[in-house]
């Protein structure tokens, strides 16, 4: 009787943290399917940017951020597969499905030479009272696969962000609202000296969250900027 029990518990949890219905279609997963069904990760559209070529993403920082290169995984609409993905990642508290999709964006990452050696992979930070009542940033998970994949340090609460708002808008809107104060600060300066780090976020849009965390990191001596994000919207 207790070992049914528990195994009922178990089996609870276990639909809990992975759930049996496709995030992309709520069509049932059957065995060896995770997350996604077949069908719907073959129709995930990917965006081939893997730090090798010019593409959509490098030039949205054309002129406003000194970076060396971006890119992202997946292309962002108003409808399909991705948005159910972030949304379920950041409002649903799956928050293993970037775990899901940094160990297939660190693989095809980890296959190709054109990234260079990078020493810390940061993840663009939540402002504390968010984090808190999220309970966790839904892009740590992302950009820890990502580290582990291309060997390089994850390194979280180095970048901060300081004030509790949206960052998706102008930057001159930003800085007339906060009076020229840094909307992300970094707490130690001294590890990030002459570092290469990538820099990771869950979507890119205007790519005003993206410039001010490399502001911030850009003002250390000797840092170099990539960026990385779960999707990209063009």
């Amino acid at each position: 009787m207790f070992l049914a029990k528990l195994s009922n518990i178990a089996n609870d949890i276990n639909t809990l943290l992975f759930p049996h219905a496709c995030f992309g279609c709520n069509d049932r997963l059957i065995r060896g399917e995770k997350l996604l069904c077949t069908v719907c990760r073959h129709q995930l559209p990917l965006t081939d940017y893997t730090f090798n070529e010019e593409n959509p993403v490098d030039r949205i920082f054309y002129g406003r951020i000194n970076i060396k290169k971006a890119s992202s995984f997946l292309h962002f609409t108003d409808y399909g597969i991705v948005k159910n993905l972030i949304h379920n990642l950041k409002y649903k508290n799956q928050e293993h499905i970037g775990a899901f999709l940094g160990d297939w964006y660190g693989q095809l990452l980890k296959e190709n030479d054109h990234l260079p050696k990078i020493d810390f992979v940061i993840p663009v930070p939540l402002h504390r009272k968010r984090l808190k009542k999220r309970g966790y940033n839904q892009t740590a998970l992302f950009a820890k696969r990502l580290a582990a994949h291309i060997r390089s340090e994850y390194l979280d609460k180095v970048l901060t962000k300081t004030a509790n708002t949206r960052t998706q808008t102008k930057k001159n809107r930003l800085a007339r609202w906060y009076d020229n104060k840094s909307l992300y600060t970094v707490t130690d300066t001294e590890i990030l000296k002459n570092k290469t780090i990538l820099l990771v976020d869950d979507v890119i849009t205007t790519g005003a969250t993206m410039e001010l965390c490399g502001e911030a990191l850009l003002k250390i001596e000797g840092t170099t900027i990539f960026i990385a994000s779960i999707a990209v919207v063009e």
